[in-house]
């Protein structure tokens, strides 16, 4: 039985790819009423993919993968002992290759979040058709999370401005902007702590709310299901991730 509201909102004029965008920010659920019509979704990753890359450019340039990579290894007490251990030799081997690593799977950041977000798609696609009685297609789906996703960009904005001032030495990819609670606790003395304050972003709730709203424009199932059933996900995503990422931190 689908918890469908009872009102069903009157659909507006189609609406531009600029306007789609725009809306994503100011009147979201414009966008998502929109998505019902046409689910076109390549505006938003085109420019989540732009920024992105720019963003990349930036850190490759002035901070350097190398200097990211260290970065994100100092938080792995186990993994940067192993590192110490080696050789000379091989500890500049090993170094570089985790540089390299960083600098490819950044740079392949569009193809990422097109699977990243086919995958949350399907997840989310699957648990209203099946849970709630929707019938929510797959491009629906994707386009929904392709415009909740549109805050990143923000964050690769803001990330760009500091690391390109000098301003974040400290620069990871797993911690982009200071927008968490990561810096509550040492990464080092709880990395599951850390993990979860960590998901804990004004820019992940952002897209967490917007991804709610989204279903609940296109799907009519009541904004709050929408909501807990999005957040729910997220949480159970948020423990599994950081408790497999405690093992080999």
């Amino acid at each position: 039985m689908s918890e469908a509201a009872s009102a069903v909102p009157v659909e507006g004029k189609p609406l531009t790819e600029v306007e789609r965008v725009v809306d994503t920010f100011i009147a979201p659920t414009k966008t998502f009423t929109d998505i019902r019509r046409n689910a076109r979704w390549i505006v938003p990753w085109v420019l989540m993919s732009i920024f992105g890359l720019a963003m990349v450019f930036v850190i490759d340039k002035k901070l350097t993968m190398e200097t990211a990579y260290e970065n994100q290894l100092r938080q792995s007490p186990k993994q940067m002992d192993k590192i110490e251990n080696l050789p000379a030799d091989q500890k500049a081997k090993a170094m570089q290759l985790g540089a390299n690593i960083t600098r490819y799977f950044s740079y392949g950041s569009p193809i990422l979040t097109l699977v990243f977000v086919g995958i949350v798609a399907g997840v989310l696609m699957a648990t209203f058709n099946f849970g709630f009685g929707a019938e929510v297609t797959f491009m629906q789906a994707m386009a929904i999370s392709m415009y909740a996703f549109l805050p990143f960009i923000l964050r690769s904005l803001i990330a760009m401005t500091l690391v390109g001032a000098g301003m974040a030495e400290g620069f990871t990819f797993q911690n982009q902007v200071a927008s968490n609670l990561g810096g509550l606790v040492d990464p080092t003395s709880s990395h599951f702590l850390y993990s979860v304050l960590l998901a804990i972003d004004v820019f992940n709730i952002w897209v967490l709310i917007l991804t709610g709203i989204g279903y609940s424009c296109v799907t009519r199932v009541k904004r709050g299901t929408c909501m807990a059933v999005v957040f729910g996900w997220w949480a159970v995503v948020t423990l599994v991730g950081a408790g497999i990422g405690s093992l080999f931190a």
